[in-house]
């Protein structure tokens, strides 16, 4: 009989951690992808994709959580028509031939109720490496414009671009990329 008892709290014990988890997804609007590169050692260019979609799982009381973030490559906006074009290219980002960049991850770091980290692979131009993000200002509350539960962030990384194949103009424009987005999640 006990280990029946001990056995039923276990099982409904997992039960209740599999509903703990809850699902938000990404809103595309406030969730562009920046990136900034040194080129020809003067100065550092920024650019954006401006079309992203995602979700990010949290269970908050196991301290677990999963998240999916798509990069549309097409949607790279540079500032000018011409520039734009340029990193589009074949020798570059390709946008054609591989139109979305992937960041997975099924560990995120926590301290307290609060992720601060995600270990996860990142998938760009066909090539997929371990990539360790940043987590900064998380925090999840109801937004007062809409009153829907949102979750936010801003997501930080460096990476080093030739590791992924895109190695045209190393080293007159810098291997090394930073990338921050903003991300906001609302509760699905």
């Amino acid at each position: 009989m006990k280990k029946y008892l001990a056995l039923s709290l276990v099982m409904c014990g997992a039960v209740v951690s599999a509903f703990a988890a809850e699902t938000y997804v990404i809103e595309p609007g406030f969730s562009p992808a920046h990136f900034d590169i040194k080129r020809l050692g003067f100065s550092t260019q920024r650019g954006s994709f401006k079309k992203t979609s995602g979700k990010v799982t949290l269970d908050f009381s196991a301290r677990k959580g999963s998240v999916d973030f798509t990069i549309d490559t097409q949607s790279i906006d540079m500032g000018s028509a011409a520039w734009t074009a340029h990193l589009s290219d074949e020798g570059l980002f390709n946008v054609k031939r591989y139109p979305t960049m992937q960041f997975k991850s099924d560990s995120l770091i926590f301290e307290g109720t609060r992720v601060v980290a995600a270990e996860g692979q990142f998938t760009m131009l066909g090539v997929t490496k371990p990539l360790k993000i940043a987590v900064n200002n998380f925090q999840c509350g109801v937004s007062p414009i809409d009153q829907r539960h949102l979750c936010s962030g801003n997501i930080t990384a460096t990476l080093k671009r030739a590791e992924f194949g895109l190695t045209k103009y190393i080293p007159v424009v810098s291997d090394e990329v930073a990338i921050d987005v903003p991300v906001d999640a609302y509760r699905n």
